[in-house]
């Protein structure tokens, strides 16, 4: 679940992780009061969408007088914002989170995520934030660095502490540097994040840590946990199709692409995106069935693949073992076809248990489909038949 700003801002709060004063406002008028209730003399306007990147856009704004505040947010209500991370159609902007703005002397980079490769709850920093940090820290890896945390022992002051001196902090700026790792630490265990990124922290002149930005995402899968932060959700974020895929267990994801694409497993899911990608498509989706998936389940994760008109292409790639065998899959699939019609060309790649039955039986219910033997043959098939040629 993704959180917005100010959202994830509250959050951090509980555990003692500052940033500035602030409210989210849904109107001109209630941004300029909130501007004026907050109290300073400058202020920043800021476009609360589910996506980075906001301030190349013009989704992050300096104002200097409630005015200026109210017809900022004016400028942001109702537009949708382009940024890199939102795709080419952009977000929505409802609301708009007014804070005081801070004078700071730099801008450090802090986050905490899970290494899957060490099994643990990570603590990445860098000396320099803001703006396009990815990119910088793509090209520059040795600035990152990375405190890995102690599942038993927890974070430790003193390895806190040195990386506070790797960020060139010092006195009371790096002791407060540690206090906020495992706060950050802390916040990030319990609320059952994904990631918790503060992107820039300020460093003030007089040495206090501030969050300027922050982003959260809570890991879906342990919200039955956190029943009191279910109404943080804002599903009006969410792309329609992805909701409903999540009414019926499908892991979806609405992508730019033209190809659909139905997979079981997040593995190869994964494995069959990067295939295309290489092949020259690109993905409309990115979808995982589960393990358990029914005939149902299969029919209405195929008709989202049908209803979205980007597509010019699908491919099923199913591999059949355990609990989920090829031949549901293909009368999940017959029956899509069967209530929608199948308007673009639809490749199958059906391997393991049950995968000739699964042939049969579209081939028996009249499913116009081209089988392909390997996931490289059915990528390259599936490329040339959403209109560009496989490379």
């Amino acid at each position: 679940m993704n959180l917005h700003e100010y959202q994830a801002k509250e959050l951090l709060r509980r555990h003692g992780v500052n940033s500035p004063a602030g409210r989210v406002a849904r109107s001109a008028d209630e941004a300029a009061e909130a501007a004026r209730a907050i109290g300073g003399g400058r202020w920043v306007v800021k476009a609360q969408i589910h996506a980075g990147l906001r301030q190349d856009a013009g989704g992050v704004q300096l104002c200097e007088s409630p005015q200026a505040v109210a017809d900022a947010a004016a400028g942001l209500l109702g537009r949708r914002l382009v940024t890199p991370q939102t795709g080419a159609k952009g977000k929505l902007v409802r609301s708009v989170y007014v804070e005081q703005a801070v004078d700071h002397d730099r801008e450090i980079y802090l986050a905490a995520l899970v290494n899957r490769s060490a099994g643990r709850v990570a603590i990445i920093a860098a000396r320099e934030g803001g703006n396009d940090i990815e990119a910088r820290l793509a090209a520059a890896p040795d600035k990152m660095l990375t405190l890995e945390v102690d599942p038993l022992g927890g974070l430790q002051d003193a390895a806190a502490s040195a990386l506070a001196g790797k960020l060139g902090l010092e006195g009371a700026a790096a002791d407060q540097a540690v206090g906020l790792m495992k706060a950050l630490n802390a916040a990030f265990q319990d609320f059952d994040a994904s990631l918790i990124e503060i992107n820039p922290l300020a460093v003030t002149a007089a040495g206090e840590l501030l969050a300027l930005d922050v982003k959260m995402v809570l890991d879906d899968n342990a919200q039955f946990r956190h029943a009191d932060l279910a109404n943080l959700r804002d599903e009006e974020e969410v792309d329609p199709a992805e909701l409903e895929a999540r009414d019926y267990n499908l892991n979806y994801v609405r992508l730019e692409g033209n190809i659909g694409v139905m997979v079981n497993g997040a593995g190869l899911a994964l494995a069959t995106v990067d295939l295309l990608t290489e092949q020259g498509g690109e993905p409309a989706d990115f979808m995982d069935v589960r393990p358990e998936a029914t005939r149902a389940q299969i029919t209405h994760g195929f008709k989202l693949l049908l209803r979205n008109p980007e597509v010019r292409a699908i491919l099923v790639n199913i591999y059949g073992g355990g609990i989920l065998r090829c031949d549901t899959v293909a009368e999940g699939i017959a029956a899509a076809c069967k209530e929608e019609g199948l308007r673009v060309p639809l490749i199958v790649r059906a391997a393991g248990t049950n995968g000739e039955l699964a042939r049969k039986i579209l081939m028996s219910q009249g499913v116009p489909v081209t089988f392909a033997q390997s996931l490289g043959q059915a990528a390259a098939k599936v490329v040339e038949a959403a209109g560009r040629k496989a490379a």
